[in-house]
């Protein structure tokens, strides 16, 4: 942005001799000191200063007449994003949604959800710049660059964009998918800890594709975007689904869907807020985008609301439907109702570490009046049918010490609420499986062909589950499957039921050494006890944190870390800003992946 001075004047006229474009005051003004160490940038709506310097003599009001012209070139031009239709009115919303720097994803299974942290660095060097050329490289701006940059004051249209361009299926986009587990031309979808990795990777490497993303990894690259456009609540939530529907057309986009909320609106406050979900997979052939849709349309089941609403409901009312193979080759359909698909979808609390169930705001009750209006709605017949009960119930418990390289016990817990008794086979099985459910080798079995249960009577059959049996065919996931079948065929019955069992890694420990000062180096010592029975080969501690390092660091352990032995490395760090930070820790090895710890620390101004 460049001044233009036209003097009005019958006196000397203005020389001007330099603007000073206040970086500082207007830094912290618009809250963007972090990106205002070299260039101004402020946010839309809101005023900011110039100072201007003139030669010879002083600007005098009553006598001199100034008109500004403030020229932008096409690449400024196309950095202004978001009208006045976007508003949050929380100022500790707005700090936690758009100003912080790290989150949260939430993974596991809904009976044990675990925090991963993330690094989204949205105001880490060269991130907004590399947000800005993500826009321009999309389609619709090579298609037509004067519609695409007018259309960018609609949050809708750029989230549109956003959830387009973080995958590469039909553009210029950030991150690959895979989900087959092999990685080795690339890297492992759980390996990363922070956006602001993959995006200077897509840079520095011509805007080409980086391997490997999965679902939650382009939610939160798409969330690093959103919180970059500044006057938005951009929420990292996974959807932790206890149920995988078997339906291919399902399947083809990915089910366990990570989504970004965004909050608009489109009159002055305090008007009520529509807020919309923005998934971060695709939903329609040859379409890799999706969303956004009101989180009160889901809830209600008003599906002819844009975009997607038929999909995105049914991510998170769908039935879960099991077909099991009879010895003849017939198929015996069953809708399991003890999984309910669309529970604990969370989010991080404002201003804390802890996790935030938002379900209610997606779901009414199950078994509401609400709710049944809603399926109603939405024209979804199967939730309306009554329920089938048998009068037997099962259910899969966990054991105690469920921990990697650790053998344990799971449970099928079967209850009979009849007077009759109940005779059949009883089968359990527990399988490896991978976070999207695709299943793997046997781990543990069990056949119980005579399994009786008398009147109003119950048992717990225990399942033993050894290291030795799933230490090779586990997935970085660290889940397996558990299932039990109670089959009676003179009833005709099937009774089904099945659970994630995720299995905990071992705690990475972190001692930060010094006093923590800005610009004063620090150092964070990081360690991890090896809990298998074996050595571990090949080990790596990656290290990021926003505002405690410049870059991403990586130390490599040179020996085998022996088992029930500790790993132990030191990291330097030279925070630049002041306040609370995250730094975020990865460890890798042969045999134990992916594993996640984090640390907070407090700077303090020097």
């Amino acid at each position: 942005m460049e001044p233009r001075l036209k003097p009005l004047t019958a006196s000397t006229d203005l020389v001007l001799e330099r603007c000073d474009l206040e970086l500082e005051a207007n830094g912290r003004d618009h809250h963007t000191a972090d990106l205002c160490r070299e260039k101004l940038v402020v946010r839309r709506g809101q005023p900011f200063w110039l100072t201007l310097h003139f030669e010879g003599r002083n600007y005098e009001a009553g006598m001199d007449s100034l008109t500004f012209c403030a020229v932008t070139g096409e690449s400024h031009a196309r950095t202004s994003l978001f009208s006045d239709a976007v508003y949050l009115d929380s100022d500790e919303e707005r700090r936690e949604y758009v100003l912080t720097q790290q989150g949260f994803i939430y993974q596991g299974s809904a009976k044990f959800i675990k925090s991963i942290p993330w690094n989204f660095g949205q105001f880490e060097d060269g991130i907004l710049d590399i947000c800005l050329m993500l826009l321009d490289v999309n389609p619709k701006f090579l298609r037509d660059a004067g519609r695409d940059c007018s259309r960018r004051s609609s949050p809708v249209y750029v989230g549109r964009v956003v959830s387009g361009m973080v995958n590469c299926n039909d553009d210029q986009g950030v991150l690959l998918g895979r989900w087959d587990n092999n990685y080795r031309d690339g890297i492992s979808p759980m390996f990363w800890i922070g956006s602001v990795d993959i995006l200077r990777r897509w840079k520095n490497d011509g805007c080409q594709r980086v391997k490997y993303g999965q679902c939650w990894v382009f939610a939160a690259v798409a969330c690093t975007g959103e919180r970059h456009a500044g006057c938005e609540r951009a929420w990292n939530r996974p959807w932790l689904l206890n149920g995988i529907p078997e339906s291919k057309a399902i399947w083809s986009v990915g089910f366990r869907l990570h989504v970004v909320e965004l909050w608009k609106i489109l009159e002055v406050p305090p008007s009520p807020q529509p807020r919309l979900i923005l998934p971060s997979s695709y939903s329609q052939p040859g379409t890799y985008c999706c969303g956004p849709v009101p989180v009160r349309a889901i809830k209600v089941g008003d599906l002819s609301t844009k975009y997607d609403a038929p999909f995105v409901f049914a991510e998170v009312n769908a039935d879960v439907v099991d077909w099991i193979r009879q010895d003849d080759g017939s198929m015996h359909k069953s809708i399991n109702h003890s999984l309910v698909v669309g529970q604990k979808i969370s989010t991080k609390s404002v201003g804390r570490d802890q996790r935030e169930d938002i379900t209610h705001t997606y779901k009414y009750p199950e078994g509401s009046a609400e709710e049944r209006e809603a399926f109603a709605r939405a024209n979804h017949q199967n939730k309306l049918a009554a329920k089938e009960e048998t009068g037997v119930a099962m259910r899969i418990r966990a054991g105690q010490g469920m921990n990697r390289g650790s053998d344990f016990d799971v449970f099928a817990h079967i209850t009979n609420n009849t007077a009759e008794d109940h005779t059949g086979c009883l089968l359990l099985c527990a399988r490896t499986v991978s976070y999207n459910g695709i299943l793997g080798p046997e781990c543990g079995t069990k056949d119980l062909l005579n399994f009786s249960l008398g009147p109003f009577s119950e048992k717990s059959i225990p399942l033993r589950i050894l290291y030795e049996k799933y230490c090779d065919c586990l997935t970085e996931s660290n889940l397996i499957k558990v299932r039990g079948l109670f089959v009676e065929q003179a009833a005709n019955s099937y009774l089904l039921a099945e659970r994630d069992i995720y299995l905990e890694n071992p705690e990475i420990k972190i001692r930060i050494l010094g006093e923590p000062k800005q610009n004063c180096k620090l150092v964070a010592e990081v360690s991890l006890w090896n809990p298998l029975t074996v050595p571990l080969s090949g080990c790596t501690f990656t290290v990021e944190g926003a505002g405690l390092t410049d870059e991403q660091k990586t130390v490599e352990i040179p020996d085998p870390v022996e088992a029930g032995a500790e790993v132990k490395v030191r990291v330097d760090l030279l925070p630049r800003n002041a306040g609370r930070h995250k730094l975020v820790v990865n460890f890798e090895s042969d045999r134990l992946k992916a594993v996640k710890g984090f640390r907070n620390v407090i700077i303090n101004t020097s």
